[in-house]
């Protein structure tokens, strides 16, 4: 063959070759797909709840006008730095506000603040308490707390939260006084006796004097004499008298002892006689203890001795005091 044609077959046979070498092309990678982003929690719920305390005892929020009471608010759950403000209304006007940082509570999930709040006149007082919304915690509101806001002054006829608690507060101190809650005279018998307890003027009125005293816890009437089980042992510089079991007190009445001209003997005696109803001098229900000496229910029972050397008491008081007291017990008068 000629050497032209051999070069012209040379040359034809060089792309196929070429060719057969070129590499297979890559298919361009799939782009990644992107991980969806989840909407946002919604934020959470929680109850709030506003209360008073430290106020006047009873079954409705009460306080005395000039003293401090306690609001305390309470949120579950306990969110940190999650505040809640304290709103104190008068009627329609706003007299207090206060934003409260919560402190959690030992042990749980509720948070809790406090404030001390104040009115100087008596009326009604409404304590609100509310959360505004945040990124971590709804919007809540507490349901309205009234206060009573008594005026501390309670004479005859008078009731209300005041004198619920002069009554409850006298009965725990083992003054005899009615429960009504209504001031009567069973419970002005009973601040005469407090008032000469706690060294205080002698009348029949409650004014703010009283209330302050029995808030001070005043007026403990102490057993002299707990060996002598059950007896009396009446105070003359107080003009009071107590019936006492062993070293418990377990009531305290207004008395008037002998006046100056004619005072009522001093000592320890014994009861050696009794004689129900009303005799000749007018005395009632009668426990003597020493010769004409006796306990007795009177129609005139002052704040000072008056007595012509007996022990009076009211005659309302009479019959309890001569059913309660035996024969052979123990009756002291003393200073």
């Amino acid at each position: 063959m000629r050497p032209v044609a051999l070069a012209v077959l040379a040359a034809l046979a060089l792309p196929a070759t070429a060719a057969a070498q070129d590499p297979v092309p890559t298919p361009p990678a799939p782009e990644p797909t992107a991980t969806p982003v989840p909407p946002p929690a919604p934020p959470a719920t929680a109850t709030l709840a506003v209360a008073a305390k430290n106020g006047l005892p009873g079954k409705r929020p009460a306080a005395l006008a000039g003293r401090a009471f306690t609001a305390r608010v309470v949120m579950k759950p306990y969110v940190a730095n999650e505040p809640v403000v304290l709103r104190v209304y008068r009627g329609k006007k706003k007299i207090r506000v206060k934003s409260l940082t919560l402190h959690p509570v030992a042990g749980g999930t509720a948070g809790v603040a406090e404030l001390k709040v104040k009115s100087a006149a008596s009326g009604t007082v409404k304590l609100t308490a509310s959360h505004r919304a945040t990124a971590g915690l709804a919007t809540v509101i507490a349901k309205p707390v009234n206060v009573t806001i008594a005026k501390p002054y309670a004479g005859p006829g008078a009731r209300g939260p005041a004198v619920q608690y002069l009554q409850n507060r006298l009965a725990a101190l083992h003054y005899v006084t009615s429960r009504s809650g209504v001031y009567d005279a069973a419970t002005g018998r009973a601040i005469m006796a407090w008032r000469k307890v706690a060294g205080y003027a002698r009348t029949y009125v409650a004014d703010a004097a009283v209330f302050d005293g029995l808030l001070k816890g005043r007026g403990v009437f102490k057993v002299r004499h707990p060996g002598d089980g059950h007896h009396v042992e009446a105070r003359l510089n107080q003009q009071v008298l107590a019936l006492i079991n062993g070293g418990r007190v377990e009531r305290i009445y207004h008395t008037s002892s002998g006046a100056p001209a004619t005072p009522t003997v001093r000592g320890r005696f014994a009861v050696y006689m009794k004689t129900a109803g009303v005799n000749a001098k007018g005395m009632v229900d009668s426990s003597y203890f020493i010769r004409g000496y006796a306990i007795h229910g009177y129609a005139s029972v002052p704040p000072y001795n008056a007595s012509h050397g007996c022990l009076r008491v009211p005659i309302p008081n009479a019959r309890s005091i001569y059913d309660w007291l035996r024969i052979g017990d123990v009756v002291w008068v003393e200073p």
